[in-house]
Formats: C-alpha cells, sequence, structure tokens
C-alpha cells in the first residue's frame, strides 16, 4: 500500500534522537607511530550534510526520478551522499566497479543516467565517452576538493545546498528509491529497482531477526550494509579494505578496526570471514566484544564457521542470512546450530540449511522451470523433502528488473494483487520447516540417468582434508550431460606430479563412489583457483569454469 516514505526519513530520525552519537567512523590514516587516525560525523552532522546536498542537487535542476550513477569508494562522502540522494528523490544507480568494464558500460547503458557522483577517474572517462553520456547533465566529483572536469565538488554540492531554502519532494513507499545491479555471477548483471518501502522493510527485518539494539556499532565489510546501519542508530565503522576484493581483505587491519572502535558486529562474505578466520585460528585470537556476525552472498562453508565460532564469546554466533539482491533477507541460520545439527547432513550432500524464514516473508518450493510461470496457480507445489525451485514473496521482495521485460517476466510470478520472486536457487523444506539451499537452477547438471544439484554433490568431495572447494559442472547438452568434479586443493597442496594428481583423483573418486549422489561422477579435474564473482569473491562462476573444463 502506498504511504508518504523516504527511506532517508530513517536518518532524520536518528539525527534527532541520538544527534551526538558517531554516526560513520571512517580511517583516514595514520599518524608516525602508525597509530589509525579517524575522522567521523555525528548523526547530527550526517543529517545536515545529506540535507545540504539534497538541496544542492534539486538547486542544480535534479528532478524526482532523475537517476544519479554513484561511484563514490566508501568513505563519509559516499554515505551523506546516498541519503542525500534519496531526500532529492532521486534515484541512486548503484553499480559495483569490479564486475569489470565492459559490464559497467553495459549497466550504464541500460540504465541511461541523468548524471554521475562519482571520483575524477570516473568523471574523465564520463568526458571522454561524452557522445555515450549526453543525457548525463548532472555531475559531481567527489573526492576532490575543487572543480574539476566542469563538475562542482562535494565540497560545492554542500556549500550551494546550504545557501538555499527550497522544499524537499515528497516521495511514496512504492517510490524508486535505487538501481542495485545483480553481481552478473550467473548471467550479464541486471538493475534491480528498489523502492523507499522495501529498504524500510529491510531494516525493520534485519533489527528485529538478529536483536540489533541503537548505539551499537558495526563494520560492514559490504557498503550497502551501512545504509541500514544509519536506519538503525548503529555507528558505521567503514574497514580499510577494497570493498570488491574481501578475500585479500588484511586480518590484521579488520581485527584492529573492531578492537578500536568497540565493534560489537560485522558483517562480510565468506570469503573475509574465511581470511580472518584462519588468521585469528593460527595466532589464538578472541573476539570479546562482538555479540555477532553475519555473513552473505553464498553459502559459508563449515570450516569458516568452526574457526569464527572458536573465536568468539559462547553467547555470540556467527549468522548466515539468504536472500539475493533481488530479495533480501528470506532466511537466516545461527552458525553454532549448523554445526551442532545440520552440518554431517551437509557433508553427506543433505544441502545447505539456511534456517527459517523471517517474519513476513513467505516461501514455497516449486517444480522447476525454465519457463515464465505467468500466475501462481500455474505452477505445480513440491511437497515437503522435495528439492524443487524456491519462490519467495515478502515485503522485501523486489518488482522488476530495470528496463528488463522479459528477464522481469521470468522472475517474477503473478498473484492477485501481488507476486511471488523466483530466487533462482533449487532446495526444499524439512520437517521443521527450515529452508535448505541446493544450488543455483542454472547450475543443474542434467544428465541421461539423473538430475544433480550442485551444492549437494560438491560437499561430498569438500570432506577431502587437502580440498579448498569444488564445482560440478555439466560438459554437453542439457539431458545428455556429462558431470565433471573441478576441485581446488588447499594451498600447498596442488598436485607436484602426475604420481600425485592421480593419487588425490583417485581418493577424490573414491569418496564419490561412496555415496549414492555422486557415485556416477568419474572426472576429476585440478584447478590452482576457481573463479568466483567479483563481489562476494565466493560465488563459483560455474559458466566459465564449465567452459574451461570442456576443453580441458
Amino acid at each position: 500500500m502506498q504511504r508518504p516514505l523516504n527511506i532517508a526519513d530513517r536518518l532524520r530520525t536518528s539525527a534527532e534522537i541520538v544527534p551526538h552519537q558517531r554516526a560513520v567512523v571512517f580511517p583516514e590514516g595514520r599518524d608516525r607511530e602508525q597509530r589509525v587516525a579517524y575522522t567521523q560525523l555525528t548523526f547530527a552532522q550526517l543529517d545536515h550534510e545529506a540535507d545540504c546536498i539534497a538541496r544542492g542537487l534539486i538547486s542544480m535542476g535534479v528532478q524526482p526520478r532523475d537517476r544519479l550513477a554513484m561511484f563514490v569508494p566508501p568513505s563519509l562522502e559516499s554515505i551523506a551522499l546516498t541519503f542525500g540522494v534519496f531526500r532529492s528523490g532521486a534515484v541512486c544507480t548503484m553499480i559495483d566497479p569490479g564486475m569489470g568494464r565492459a559490464n559497467v558500460f553495459r549497466c550504464l547503458d541500460q540504465c541511461d543516467p541523468s548524471g554521475f557522483i562519482a571520483i575524477p577517474i570516473v568523471q574523465f572517462i564520463r568526458r571522454l565517452k561524452f557522445r555515450r553520456f549526453g543525457s548525463a547533465r548532472f555531475n559531481i566529483v567527489a573526492g576532490s576538493k575543487k572543480r574539476r572536469f566542469g563538475c562542482p565538488s562535494y565540497s560545492d554540492l554542500v556549500r550551494i545546498g546550504a545557501s538555499v531554502s527550497n522544499g524537499l519532494p515528497q516521495t511514496s513507499s512504492t517510490d524508486q528509491a535505487a538501481i542495485i545491479f545483480t553481481s552478473g555471477s550467473t548471467g550479464p548483471p541486471k538493475g534491480v529497482s528498489y523502492e523507499h518501502g522495501m529498504f524500510d522493510s529491510q531494516v525493520d527485518l534485519i533489527r528485529e531477526r538478529f536483536s540489533i539494539q541503537p548505539g551499537e556499532v558495526d563494520l560492514p565489510g559490504f557498503p550497502l550494509f551501512a545504509l541500514f546501519n544509519i536506519a538503525m542508530q548503529v555507528t558505521t565503522v567503514i574497514p580499510d579494505m577494497d570493498p570488491t576484493r574481501p578475500a585479500d581483505v588484511d586480518p590484521v587491519k579488520i581485527l584492529e578496526a573492531i578492537n578500536n572502535n568497540g565493534v560489537t558486529q560485522a558483517f562480510g562474505s565468506p570469503a573475509l570471514w574465511n581470511t580472518v578466520g584462519r588468521y585469528c585460528q593460527e595466532h589464538g585470537i578472541r573476539l570479546p566484544k562482538l555479540r555477532r556476525i553475519l555473513s552473505a552472498g553464498a553459502p559459508v562453508p563449515n570450516h569458516v564457521l568452526r574457526r569464527m565460532t572458536e573465536a568468539l564469546p559462547d553467547a555470540t554466533d556467527i549468522f548466515t542470512p539468504y536472500g539475493a539482491t533481488e530479495c533480501l533477507p528470506v532466511a537466516a541460520i545461527g552458525g553454532r546450530q549448523v554445526l551442532s545439527d545440520t552440518a554431517e547432513q551437509t557433508a553427506n550432500g543433505a544441502g545447505t540449511c539456511v534456517g527459517t524464514v523471517f517474519d513476513q516473508m513467505h516461501v514455497r518450493i516449486v517444480e522447476v522451470s525454465f519457463d515464465p510461470i505467468e500466475n501462481i496457480a500455474d505452477a505445480t507445489e513440491c511437497a515437503p523433502g522435495r528439492i524443487g525451485e524456491i519462490v519467495v514473496k515478502g515485503p522485501v521482495a523486489t518488482r522488476e528488473y530495470f528496463r528488463r521485460s522479459e528477464a522481469t517476466a521470468l522472475a517474477k510470478i503473478n498473484d492477485g494483487d501481488g507476486f511471488w520472486h523466483r530466487m533462482g536457487d533449487t532446495g526444499y523444506l524439512d520437517d521443521d520447516n527450515r529452508l535448505w539451499f541446493c544450488g543455483r537452477k542454472a547450475h543443474i547438471v542434467f544428465t541421461p540417468d539423473s538430475t544433480m544439484f550442485s551444492v549437494r554433490c560438491e560437499a561430498i568431495f569438500n570432506q577431502h582434508h587437502h580440498v579448498y572447494r569444488c564445482a560440478l559442472v555439466g560438459i554437453g547438452e542439457r539431458g545428455s550431460q556429462t558431470p565433471v568434479i573441478v576441485a581446488e586443493p588447499e594451498s600447498g597442496h596442488f598436485p607436484a606430479s602426475e604420481a600425485e594428481a592421480a593419487q588425490l583423483r583417485d581418493e577424490l573418486l573414491a569418496l564419490g563412489a561412496a555415496n549414492v549422489l555422486t557415485k556416477s561422477i568419474s572426472q576429476i579435474l585440478f584447478h590452482r583457483s576457481l573463479p568466483v564473482d567479483t563481489r562476494h569473491n565466493v560465488k563459483i562462476n560455474r559458466e566459465a569454469l564449465a567452459d574451461w573444463a570442456s576443453h580441458r
């Protein structure tokens, strides 16, 4: 139901309740003793800057629904700019630069931005490509104190906004707030259209499920989570890391930020916690101040859960929310429950338990289809325990892909006045109504004799102590594919000779032969580093891997 709402109203509320609490903390550099020097904005200061930005944009001529492409690394500026764009009524367009130059340009062509809020190098490229981006009239250069490339700076924008008193538009809950592009891990990146009401619901669902309290301090390894913090009166400590390369994070800097700022919550991809967890285990480090860790982007391996829970107090857990850019959150489970209740089943091929469904969210399992489903009555629901396609309904499910009507038709199912979102994943509900994830629908391997689900099969081979991770790929046409396991050995255990390769291959084949799910697999290949997505550095690019394997 439509109602007056702007997600930036949450910042206004936070500024009224806790004006002097730190809202954002940024590691600006180090002093002569190599101590970290931090800059910060209180909630009152952040609200003031966001207000000035919104008024400055409107003074430039920005109208509601104008699309502004954001290319600003995590910083005090980036958060103020994001809320300022929301408050102006414009649409904040977020494209992950880590997805590669070609994909970035495809995304920009698709959304045709009205302007760029970007660092100098991006503005320089925009000027070079002026014919391509002729609609981009409203441009701000971030990360510079001076006007450059004909663009006012961040400081200019704030100063302009502070000098005017123009009114701010009233947006509604169903108005578009942002376009956030998918990572492109299973196809070309698609722009997901977010409404103000969807962001608002995300904040409430996450806060209530994990009992997040005002005044907490969060370290978000994924920039978008900082927006939720501001809305929950939680201080954001921006980590000293490249957000596009979480697997390469320096664990010393992460732990330093946690200890320096009394961090109570931290969010990051499984790749980040794999690195941090290994470091904590090797050095006997514990994290007594943390109340919770959140990890999302892909299933979190049990060895990551084990290392991180060992570093946490007994009352603290690492939670693994399940969802997607198009619909987040859907379900969640704690790492301690996984290790005690479901890890053994996962290792034997049951899939990954992603927990119970969030309040207000609804999940169904329907027969797998690769065609559009017009109405939910046309979908066949699976019995409990039977694997099918996961479809989700609720207030955080996005309605459409921006200017991608065919993709929208494939992903949405009508249900009266509402709709269901097809997650693109396979799974099932168990007798306790917990959701289990069995792999992406696009990664099912259809052999002449069986249907093989990636996550279930890979878990069998991941039990080998010299295997870091592996991927199931299918070679050939659907229905007559040959299943192949591509294994990435642990560091220092890649076969150095044909004899070592043959021994490891035989050991893996023996593991596979002992399980009914994988006994038909007879092809094992070794890869030094499996290709992964650019956003979380953990989703295996099985499409690229299948092409690689087919040439082996």
